[in-house]
This record gives structure tokens, sequence and C-alpha cells, in this order.
């Protein structure tokens, strides 16, 4: 906190006149730019460039988590809390599409019996993926009021984890930001 006995250095005084003023005129021809630039390709390859270092910026930003950078359903403790809790554990889910392609090559035999197999699997993989959803709904449900107090469970909360459950873990964003098996609390 400044000193209330010395004075405030920090406003700046106008320089001294060395010219006259310049006119209203002057100053808009001087902030005036032209509206199509005279060089329209370079103008072309300068915007590309500096849209692509965002994009890359903004990429960067959302892979390690940073809030200003992540869309509306990711941001807040909330869903900081579910990333990690579904990250920290092995979810049935993420073995969906190698379960799926090889269900899906079973299916090119002509044989019957093997036909009738893998549709049984894959019926029971789903019921097993909808079952380990609904556990980590409720066990979700269970933390999120233990750590943010009762009823205070954002909407879309439980689909949210289901749907960051079935991804690969290393193709998820934001990137994971807990190993697997740790304690998140």
């Amino acid at each position: 906190m400044p000193n209330q006995d010395t004075p405030d250095t920090t406003v700046k005084t106008p320089a001294k006149k060395g010219a006259p003023t310049p006119s209203r005129a002057e100053r808009e021809a001087a902030r005036k730019k032209p509206l199509v630039p005279t060089d329209r390709k370079a103008a072309a390859r300068q915007s590309r460039a500096q849209l692509a270092e965002e994009r890359a910026k903004a990429r960067m930003g959302l892979a390690a988590g940073d809030e200003r950078y992540l869309t509306a359903r990711d941001r807040g403790p909330q869903r900081r809390f579910v990333r990690d809790v579904v990250d920290a554990r092995l979810n049935i889910g993420e073995l969906m599409l190698p379960v799926l392609f090889l269900i899906i090559l079973l299916s090119f035999f002509n044989n019957r019996d093997i036909d009738v197999v893998s549709y049984i699997a894959l019926w029971a993989y789903i019921a097993l993926v909808i079952v380990d959803s609904l556990v980590l709904g409720f066990t979700l449900k269970r933390r999120i009021e233990r750590k943010f107090g009762p009823g205070s469970m954002q909407r879309g909360t439980r689909w949210y984890a289901s749907m960051r459950a079935i991804q690969f873990r290393s193709i998820r964003l934001p990137k994971p930001a807990v190993k697997r098996f740790s304690q998140v609390d």
C-alpha cells in the first residue's frame, strides 16, 4: 500500500508542446488503414499463419486442461473431479472398439455357431458396459455429494462420465491428469 504522505508519481504528465495539435482530419487520416491490403496473397498467408498459431495454442491448452480453452461442457471443479475419477479407474467401456472389431471379424465366417456365439458375446459385453456405467454414475454421485455438498451434482454429470469412460484413455480430451489406479479425493 502506498504511503499516504508522499504524492503519487505514477500519473503521467503530458509532454511539453513541441508542435501544434493535429486537427481531427489529420488524426483520422493517420488512423485509417486500407480495407483491402495491397498484397492480398501475403495478407491471406499471414492470416492463415495467425489462425494456425491460435488453434495450436488452443489445442495445447485443451490437452493440458487449461480452463480458458475448455468447452463449456468440460469446465468447472466438478467436471475436473469427474475426469480424474474416470481416468483413475479401469473402465470396461474402453475396450468397446476392439471387442466390436473382433465381433465383426467373427461375423465374416459362414458358421452359424460362431455367429450365435459372437452375437451373444456382443450383447453380454454391451450389458457389462451399461452396468459399469451405472456403477460409475452411482459412485460418482456419492463422491460428488461428499466432496461438494448434498444436491450439488450438476446435470449431465453421469452421462459425461460414461462417455469419457468408453473412450480410449490415449484419445481423451482433456488429457488424463491422474495415473490409473491412483487415489482421487
